[in-house]
Order: C-alpha cells, then sequence, then structure tokens
C-alpha cells in the first residue's frame, strides 16, 4: 500500500447544497434571519501512534529476518517455521473466516480446540473480536461502518485502519451484527479468557525458543525469522484479502460490488482470494466455485475433516443456485453452466441488503432452499 494513494482521503467531507432562493419585500427583511447550514462533521484519521510503533519495530525486524534467512537460518528452522506458518493460516481461514464468523459448517471439540490454538498463533486478535469486525465488515462492505473500508485506498484497506482510531459507524453498527452463537462456544470464551497469557506463549516464546533449544538455532535467528517475519507473512496475507481481493479482479458473480476473484491472494491464502463469489455467497465452505483444490488448500482440509468426522453441515451454493447469480449480476466473465429460469428481479448485493453468513436474519428464505448441505451430522437414534 503505497502512502502517496491517501491523497485527500485523509479527510471525508460532505459539501453542503444551495438554499432555494425567495423574493422578499424590504418590509419584511428585519423579520429575516440569516443562517448557514452547518456542515456535517468531519470523519478525520486519528493516528494511533502506539501502534504505528509497533508495526515500524515488526517491520524493520523482519527485515533483518529476510537477511538471515539467506544467511544464518538453518534448515530445520525454515522448516518449523514453514510448519507453524500454515498451520496458523488454517486457524484464521478454517477457523475463525470459515467456521466461527461465517457459519460455514459445524465442528466437533477436538477440532474446534485445534483451530482454536492455530488462530492464537497468528495474534490477529481473540476469535470473538476477529469475527465481530469481519461480519460487520461483510454486512456493511465498503461503508464507514466497514473496518477496512476499500473505498478508503489500498494502504487503508490493507493495514492503515489498524493505525487509526475506527469510524465511530464501526462501533454504532457493529451493535446490530448477532454474535450470541459466537459468545455461546465454551472454545472461545477460554481463548477470550485466557487471551492475554496464550497469545504471547504461541506467537511469540514457542516460535522463538523451540528452534532454540532443540538445535542450538542463534536466538537472535530465531527471533527475526521464525517469529517476527513468520508473524508479519501472516498479517500481510491476511490483509490482501482486505485490500488487494477488493480492487483488482473479475467480477463473475456480482459486478456492483468491489470484492474480485483474485488468483494471486488465493494462493498466498489457501483460497480466500475467490472474494467475489465470497461476499456473494459467504456461508459457502469453501468460499470458491472451485470444484477441486487448487488454490483452496483450506476447502481440501475442510473436506478431510469432514471425512474423519471432526466437520459436518458444510454448506455450498448449488449450481441452479449460482447461475442465476451469474446471470443476474455477473460481470460476463463467467459462462453460465446451464440456463436459469426466472429471479429475474433486478436484485443487487449492496450493503442495505448484505449478510455477513448462515444464520444471518436478512438471508432470503429461497435462497437457503438452494443450499446444499454435505456431510449432514443424523441423529443419535439413527446412526
Amino acid at each position: 500500500m503505497a502512502p502517496n494513494q491517501l491523497g485527500n482521503s485523509l479527510f471525508l467531507s460532505e459539501t453542503n447544497s444551495a438554499e432555494p432562493v425567495q423574493i422578499i419585500s424590504k418590509q419584511e427583511l428585519p423579520q429575516i434571519k440569516s443562517y448557514v447550514r452547518s456542515p456535517k462533521p468531519q470523519y478525520r484519521w486519528q493516528i494511533v501512534w502506539r501502534n504505528v510503533l509497533i508495526f515500524t519495530y515488526l517491520h524493520v525486524t523482519a527485515i533483518f529476518g529476510i537477511y538471515y534467512t539467506f544467511t544464518l537460518m538453518q534448515w530445520r528452522t525454515f522448516l518449523w517455521a514453514f510448519l507453524i506458518t500454515h498451520f496458523g493460516g488454517l486457524g484464521t481461514t478454517a477457523g475463525a473466516h470459515r467456521l466461527w464468523a461465517h457459519r460455514t459448517y459445524k465442528a466437533k471439540l477436538p477440532l474446534r480446540i485445534l483451530l482454536m490454538v492455530a488462530q492464537t498463533f497468528t495474534l490477529q486478535n481473540d476469535i470473538h473480536e476477529w469475527v465481530r469486525d469481519h461480519r460487520v465488515h461483510h454486512k456493511f462492505t465498503d461503508t464507514d461502518a466497514d473496518p477496512h473500508n476499500s473505498t478508503r485506498g489500498f494502504f487503508f484497506s490493507h493495514m492503515g485502519w489498524l493505525l487509526v482510531k475506527k469510524h465511530k459507524d464501526v462501533f454504532t453498527k457493529g451493535k446490530t451484527v448477532d454474535m450470541s452463537d459466537v459468545a455461546s462456544d465454551p472454545v472461545v470464551r477460554f481463548q477470550r479468557k485466557y487471551y492475554i497469557i496464550l497469545t504471547p506463549l504461541l506467537t511469540f516464546f514457542l516460535p522463538t525458543i523451540v528452534p532454540w533449544y532443540f538445535w542450538n538455532e542463534h536466538l537472535a535467528v530465531c527471533w527475526c525469522t521464525a517469529t517476527v517475519l513468520r508473524y508479519l507473512m501472516e498479517l500481510h496475507g491476511t490483509w490482501l484479502v482486505n485490500s488487494a481481493a477488493h480492487m483488482w479482479g473479475a467480477k463473475p458473480y456480482d459486478k456492483n460490488i468491489r470484492a474480485s476473484e483474485n488468483k494471486m491472494v488465493s494462493v498466498i491464502t489457501y483460497g480466500e482470494g475467490w472474494h467475489n463469489y465470497h461476499h456473494v455467497f459467504p456461508w459457502d465452505y469453501k468460499a470458491a466455485e472451485l470444484g477441486n483444490y487448487r488454490l483452496n488448500t483450506t476447502t481440501a482440509f475442510l473436506d478431510l475433516m469432514a471425512k474423519i468426522g471432526w466437520a459436518y453441515d458444510l454448506k455450498t451454493a448449488s449450481v441452479e443456485m449460482i447461475n442465476k447469480r451469474v446471470e443476474r449480476t455477473g460481470d460476463g466473465s463467467r459462462v453460465v453452466d446451464a440456463p436459469a429460469e426466472g429471479d429475474d428481479n433486478g436484485h443487487h448485493q449492496h450493503h442495505e441488503n448484505s449478510i455477513w453468513g448462515w444464520g444471518d436474519k436478512d438471508m432470503k428464505t429461497d435462497d437457503m432452499e438452494l443450499v446444499e448441505i454435505h456431510h449432514q451430522k443424523l441423529p443419535k437414534f439413527v446412526q
């Protein structure tokens, strides 16, 4: 995100409309009180300097990490960093995102615990706060209520939103989003209660101490590579979904929204870059229309979990449902598999009727009837 793209968007101002002109007599003039309409309050970015200093330190340290990666790092440290990077990534994609934020599937206790631990490795706020911000993002996409509103530029939507205070609409509109399902999950409650203890241990201490203790890696190399550089790579990968995937790519499912299909982001984020599809069908566990696991390793992981019985009730859009949406609002970049009949009501997915996922009260009954649910959990008496 280039800082020069901020431009005049530092202030979100509104122009005043002119008052209608009325012709009056001189006798009426003393009774007239002139006035000027007060402008609406401007949204001024208030920098959070603590975050600026933290991210400055992290990025400077990561530069040393890149140097050490090519000069001093042992191959075992590289493998260790690679494994925990992907483990933490699944905690974000399969856990915080597809399970808790969008309820695209259900998970048994062992999988929920595993994903909670993985998500804690990433230090992207606890699951409850992560889900709240993400549901608000989907419900009020690219408005002032969106925490990382992409209309404010690449830098803001990528990481700038973490360097300034949030717009008041993020809080006011955020209170309207249902979080009862997340708050009732004991795994989420446990993480939230002990987050201030768990996250330093899993994000910083463990990644650093393992290479140093077990194969005598230099402590500075451990810290700069397996910890800080790894952490920043996970952050920037997640941030690219908010920035690049809202700016560049095709829009085969809804041309009226900014979210786009971005292959490069999908490669980096284990399948989270098929963003136009995701914003149209946020409750789909695949987060994409892909029929295979290319560029969507999170889906492969969830299908594996379904086969061993840890994941169930995996929801996905039917071909009929996808075709209808493509014909109605797509940009023409995807060919409809089969003709779709009717349903040409001109519906567009703007923030007024967006949904955050399965269970949103605004989800239409007709849409719910077209959803396919795989690996359904049967009642105990028929299992």
